[in-house]
C-alpha cells in the first residue's frame, strides 16, 4: 500500500467496497460496524484519517502507536467482534500526514460486532439483527461461498483422527507456549478452531468440510470428498509420463508434509546467507507454495490440485473461486483468504505465515533462488510458477557436456551427469537402475567423468553428494 494506492481509494469514493472514517486521535466504535459488515458482505477498505468529503485529516502524530494497539486489543477481543478476525493497520504516509488502512477480506461465516449483526450496503453499514429473513439470507451466502464451513452432522470426533489431533495440539503448543489448545480437550478444540460448528438455522452440529479435511481419517474424508487429491510429479527427463510421482488423498495436515518431502527431494538446497545467518530459500518459498496449495483450493470442485517439478520450474494448479484473472502485481495485490477457517488452523501449527507475508517472502528469495520472480495467475484454476535453480545456465551445461561426452567418453557418462544434474544424492545402484547399466559400468563412468575434472564427491560416502563441475 503506497500513497498512490491511497489517493486512488479517495477518487472512487465511499461506497459498497470503500469506507472512510475521520479517527484522527481514537478509534470510534462505528470501525468495528464497518469491518463486520464488510466481513459479513464482500470484503472491502476502510481509510482511517480521511473524512467523508475525502479530504486527508491524518492521525495525530502522538496518536498513531496507541491507536495500532488499541485496534489490535479490540480486534482479538470477541467481545468486540465475533468471531475473531486477524486485521492488521497499514500507515501510510499521505499528503505529509499518517493515513491508517485495513484490508478487511469477506469473512467465511457471520461476525457480529458486540453482539449485533451487520451488512453492508451503497449506504453504509445496517443492522439487521432483527431482520430475521435477512439473517437467514446471509448465513445462506456464507455456506454457499465457503464450502468448508458444510456441516456434516453425522460425522464426529470418530472420523478424525485423533493421533493427529493431539499432534496437531503439540505443534501449535510448540509455536505458542501459551497457545489456549494445550489445555482443551478433543472436542473444545476442535470448536475452538471452527472445526465443529452448529447451524443457526437448523440446529444441527457436527464436523465441517474443513474438520474433515485437516483431520479426518482417509475412508471419512474420501466419503465427503471423493475427488480429493494431490498430484506430485517430477517430470524432467520421461516428458511424455514422470520420472517420479506422488499422489496424496489424505487429510491436509499430512498432505503438507509430504509436499515438503518432495520438494527436499527433488529440489536442490544452496547455501544462502541472510545477513551472518544461513537459511533455506528452498523451504522458505515452499512452505508458501505449499499451504497456499492447500489453504486457496475450491474444494467442491473436482479439478485434481497438483505440484510438477519440470526442468528450470515448479508448476502449480488448483481449482479456486477467483476474485480476478490473470497475473497478481505483489505491490497492489489485497490477499484474499480463500478458507479462512483452513488458514487460520495452519498459522495456528505453524505450518503458515500471515496473510500476505508468506508471499512476500516466496517473493523476495524466488530470484536468489531460480534467477526469476515466482509467478501468480489468477482464474478458475489458480497457478504458481515458481523457477529453480537449473533453469538456464546449469540445464545449457548439461546439453552441452552430455554431446562433448556423448563423442568423447561414451553416452553412459553423459547420462550420469545428467541425472546428478537432477540429483545429486543419487546413489550408484539408483543411476544404474534408471540408466539401463551395470553399476560398474557407471562407476566407471563415474571415474571418467572425475578424470576430466567434470565431476567431484562433496563429504562422505553416506551423507555427501556429487558436484558436477564446468
Amino acid at each position: 500500500m503506497n500513497e498512490a494506492k491511497i489517493k486512488s481509494l479517495i477518487e472512487q469514493g465511499e461506497g459498497i467496497f470503500i469506507e472512510f472514517k475521520e479517527c484522527r486521535a481514537n478509534l470510534s466504535a462505528s470501525v468495528f460496524e464497518t469491518i463486520c459488515a464488510f466481513l459479513n458482505r464482500e470484503g472491502g477498505e476502510i481509510l482511517l484519517g480521511v473524512n467523508d468529503n475525502g479530504e486527508v485529516t491524518g492521525i495525530e502524530p502522538d496518536c498513531v502507536g496507541r491507536m495500532k494497539q488499541d485496534f489490535a486489543n479490540a480486534i482479538n477481543n470477541p467481545q468486540k467482534l465475533n468471531p475473531p478476525c486477524r486485521l492488521s493497520i497499514m500507515d501510510v504516509e499521505c499528503e505529509g500526514v499518517t493515513v491508517f488502512c485495513l484490508a478487511v477480506p469477506r469473512g467465511s461465516q457471520v461476525h457480529r460486532c458486540n453482539g449485533r449483526i451487520f451488512d453492508r450496503n451503497e449506504e453504509g453499514d445496517y443492522d439487521i439483527t432483527a431482520n430475521q429473513a435477512q439473517v437467514t439470507q446471509l448465513y445462506m451466502r456464507k455456506e454457499n461461498v465457503h464450502s468448508e464451513n458444510k456441516i456434516y452432522p453425522y460425522a464426529g470426533l470418530d472420523e478424525l483422527d485423533r493421533d493427529l489431533i493431539d499432534k496437531c495440539r503439540k505443534r501449535a503448543v510448540l509455536h505458542g507456549k501459551n497457545h489456549p489448545w494445550k489445555d482443551l480437550d478433543d472436542l473444545s478444540l476442535l470448536k475452538s478452531a471452527q472445526l465443529y460448528q452448529t447451524d443457526s438455522t437448523s440446529g444441527e452440529s457436527g464436523v465441517t468440510l474443513a474438520g474433515l479435511l485437516l483431520l479426518g481419517q482417509r475412508a471419512s474424508l474420501l466419503s465427503a470428498v471423493p475427488h480429493h487429491r494431490t498430484d506430485l510429479i517430477l517430470r524432467k527427463v520421461n516428458l511424455d509420463r514422470y520420472d517420479d510421482r506422488d499422489f496424496a488423498d489424505v487429510n491436509l495436515v499430512e498432505t503438507y508434509d509430504r509436499i515438503l518431502a518432495f520438494i527436499a527431494k527433488h529440489l536442490p538446497d544452496p547455501f544462502y546467507l541472510e545477513g551472518t545467518i544461513s537459511i533455506s530459500i528452498r523451504d522458505a518459498i515452499f512452505r508458501e507454495v505449499a499451504s497456499n496449495i492447500l489453504i486457496h483450493r475450491e474444494y467442491t470442485n473436482a479439478f485434481p490440485a497438483k505440484l510438477i517439478i519440470e526442468r528450470g520450474q515448479v508448476r502449480t494448479e488448483n481449482s479456486s473461486i477467483p476474485h480476478g484473472f490473470g497475473l497478481l502485481d505483489p505491490e497492489t495485490f489485497t490477499p484474499f483468504p480463500k478458507n479462512p477457517v483452513i488458514a487460520r488452523f495452519f498459522r495456528q501449527i505453524g505450518q503458515a505465515d500471515e496473510l500476505g507475508s508468506g508471499m512476500r517472502n516466496m517473493m523476495k528469495y524466488g530470484t536468489a533462488y531460480g534467477g526469476a520472480d515466482p509467478e501468480l495467475i489468477e482464474g478458475d484454476v489458480f497457478r504458481m510458477i515458481v523457477k529453480t535453480p537449473d533453469f538456464v545456465a546449469q540445464s545449457e551445461l548439461v546439453e552441452t557436456l552430455g554431446k562433448t561426452l556423448g563423442k568423447t567418453l561414451g553416452k553412459t557418462p553423459a547420462k550420469i551427469l545428467e541425472l546428478l544434474q537432477q540429483d545429486p544424492h543419487l546413489t550408484v545402484p539408483e543411476m544404474a537402475v534408471q540408466i539401463l547399466k551395470s553399476e560398474s559400468a557407471v562407476q566407471r563412468g563415474i571415474l571418467q567423468l572425475q578424470e576430466a575434472g567434470l565431476l567431484k564427491r562433496v563429504g562422505g560416502r553416506k551423507a555427501g553428494h556429487w558436484e558436477v563441475t564446468k
